[in-house]
């Protein structure tokens, strides 16, 4: 029955490529006695209950290989028909061309982006890591499984895997096992024209233990992957890689060639691989011995489960209070209190201290919170304070239940790390970097987005005020690309109480927040707080109907309340409106959008020290915009602002000039 449903991955894959007449049926067929050991002989799980806690998770990095995992998710109880597979790539169907995380029962993540997934499984390794120091007793492992990914050439091609390997090396995370499918072909052809390095001496580098399986040699041999499995979990100090020698397109007439990387077989090779399969069933069909096999494993998963249950309900006895903990850490469900009293503040302060206020009391009200910078939290502001009261520590070997993270100079991995920690579940996971920065997080926090997981984005020296740094460092494109990223929440606070309202709004939502935060001072609103919750409110108000309007976010709120008062001077009445987040104003009611903005009133000024193209839907036809059309400069920040005419007297200008339009 071992090469009969190893055969049954293959044609499944191949079958549904081909019908669909798109996909990549090259890994399915080179990677399933990899699948296949994994799954029959060692991964945790249980289909009927896919997001039981103490799951193995099982990460495909390479996610073009899709139809390998849907194959897995049919053959292994999981729900998935024969109908689904027969509808893969189809418009709602549930086998997408790359595995989405939500849209699939058993998917853990979305991949496809080469090196994502890898990084995402560091993360909820990391996670693990973290929660079975903290929850863990003598006698009680409730938190006790393995990460498994499976990536290809050209997930460790990709930067993202270097980052994210280094991180896991670093700290030790012997409970993550990668299979590295090594076929030696991308899409322009052999690897050796890009790829040359030794990957064992690499990984080894790491501090990765490194294992190799000749499937070549040895094909289908899934005694040897078993003994490299084995292998690979007795080591508890260093994550392993099992380096996989395989024949891309095993089988097929296409063994071995880029040709069968991104493109279905054809009828004819397709019908040759069954022949040399010795596959003799209709397409999508499955005998029934098959069937019978794969049930051992699912009746394994479903018995380990019922042994948990039982476990934790001892453990409940044993540590009531412990417990109560874990369910609510596993849930997401944090308590309102953790938000009370986050709105206190008087003094002129940077937004990014602000936040770090705000984040030292949430940090003592909510126990799942975990996360850290890119090297940059004395900048960032981002780690948690030890106290008298509270010990928060460092995430490291030996301290895993730190709930500060160093994830190194490794922006990219680091939100896709992040990505990991919070699809595992059991902590609120949140990240840091300097805005500017967020360009090498880029990808990872479109996934954050796709996936509707609120990971939480520390993005501090906002704009032009980052100062003598110039440039390199003064982000100026940042804000309208991630406000231009579906289901991504951009906060930009003027004060402190917005930076509270952001981060309420962060933790409460289900989607992911950029927080975006300056260097420099700014003085704090006597009527800014709760209402920043809308994305967009009136800040300060004029007598009757205004004659123009002043919009800004974050530091340009200054200029715009010093413009009101000008212009009352000379008899214009101007009303200022804050927009730390244009989504969240977005969702609010038509009529609540016009008692804010009304839209007779045409004159307007949006002020942003940023790319202006965010604005035009809010400036309307008669609007002016103050904002970025170039690079900045190095300089100190208040003769930059006075450069690039973010002052007081320039936006009463605007306001004249828009009047008289």
């Amino acid at each position: 029955m071992i090469q009969q449903t190893i055969n049954a991955l293959r044609v499944l894959a191949a079958d549904a490529i081909q019908r669909a007449n798109s996909g990549h049926p090259g890994l399915p067929l080179g990677s399933a006695p990899i699948a296949y050991a994994l799954w029959q002989n060692f991964l945790k799980f249980n289909g009927e209950d896919p997001k039981w806690d103490n799951r193995d998770r099982f990460v495909l990095s390479a996610g073009h290989g899709s139809m390998l995992n849907y194959a897995l998710l049919h053959l292994y109880g999981f729900g998935l028909t024969k109908e689904d597979l027969m509808a893969f790539r189809q418009l709602g169907s549930k086998t997408p061309g790359h595995p989405e995380y939500g849209h699939t029962a058993g998917i853990e993540t979305t991949t496809g982006p080469l090196g994502q997934g890898v990084a995402n499984a560091v993360g909820m390794a990391a996670a693990e890591a973290h929660l079975a120091a903290k929850f863990n007793r003598e006698g009680f492992p409730v938190v006790d499984h393995f990460t498994y990914a499976l990536v290809g050439d050209g997930c460790l091609e990709e930067g993202i895997s270097y980052e994210a390997c280094s991180f896991a090396g670093a700290n030790e995370l012997g409970k993550l096992i990668v299979f590295y499918d090594d076929n030696d072909i991308t899409i322009e052809g052999d690897t050796g024209i890009t790829f040359k390095e030794n990957v064992a001496s690499r990984f080894m580098a790491q501090n990765w233990q490194v294992i190799k399986v000749d499937l070549v040699a040895h094909p289908d041999d899934v005694a040897l992957l078993c003994a490299a499995i084995r292998k690979a979990q007795r080591e508890t100090r260093r994550p392993s890689l099992i380096i996989c020698k395989t024949k891309i397109g095993y089988g097929s007439p296409l063994e071995g060639k880029e040709k069968c990387h991104g493109a279905p077989l054809g009828e004819e090779n397709l019908a040759k691989t069954k022949e040399r399969l010795g596959w003799t069933s209709a397409p999508f069909e499955v005998p029934d011995e098959v069937i019978r096999h794969t049930h051992v494993a699912i009746e394994r998963g479903q018995t380990l489960e019922k042994e948990w249950k039982e476990l934790f309900a001892e453990y409940e006895k044993a540590y009531p209070a412990l417990a109560e903990e874990y369910k609510k850490a596993m849930s997401g469900e944090l308590d309102p209190a953790a938000f009370e009293d986050l709105y206190d503040f008087t003094k002129p302060m940077a937004t990014r201290q602000t936040s770090a206020a705000v984040l030292q009391k949430i940090a003592a009200r909510v126990p799942s919170l975990m996360g850290g910078s890119a090297d940059l939290a004395p900048s960032n502001l981002s780690d948690m304070k030890n106290t008298a009261e509270t010990f928060y520590g460092d995430f490291a070997p030996g301290c895993y239940e730190g709930r500060n993270m160093h994830f190194g100079i490794r922006e990219h991995a680091m939100a896709a790390i992040a990505n990991g920690m919070q699809l595992h579940g059991g902590v609120r996971a949140y990240c840091a970097t300097f805005f500017i920065f967020s360009d090498y997080c880029k990808h990872a926090m479109r996934l954050s987005a796709l996936m509707n997981i609120p990971v939480v984005y520390i993005l501090t020296h906002d704009s032009i005020g980052v100062g003598e740094d110039g440039p390199t460092h003064q982000p100026v494109e940042q804000l309208v690309a991630l406000r231009s990223i579906p289901n991504m929440k951009v906060f930009r606070p003027a004060d402190g109480k917005e930076t509270a309202a952001a981060w309420i709004s962060a933790l409460t939502g289900t989607s992911p927040t950029a927080l975006v935060l300056s260097r420099q001072t700014l003085p704090q609103y006597e009527h800014s707080g709760p209402a920043a919750l809308k994305g967009g409110y009136v800040l300060e108000d004029c007598e009757g109907t205004p004659d123009v309007l002043l919009i800004a976010s974050g530091s340009e709120v200054e200029p715009c309340v010093k413009a009101k008062a000008i212009l009352a001077e000379e008899g214009v009445r101007a009303r200022v409106v804050s927009m730390p987040c244009f989504e969240e104003y977005e969702r609010q009611s038509a009529e609540y959008k016009e008692s804010v903005m009304p839209s007779a009133v045409k004159a307007r000024v949006c002020v942003e020290a940023g790319s202006p193209y965010s604005w035009y839907r809010y400036a309307g036809e008669k609007g002016e915009i103050v904002g970025m059309e170039t690079f900045g400069a190095s300089a100190p920040a208040p003769l930059l602002f006075e450069k690039f005419g973010f002052t007081a007297e320039n936006v009463a200008e605007k306001a004249r000039l828009s009047l008289k339009k």
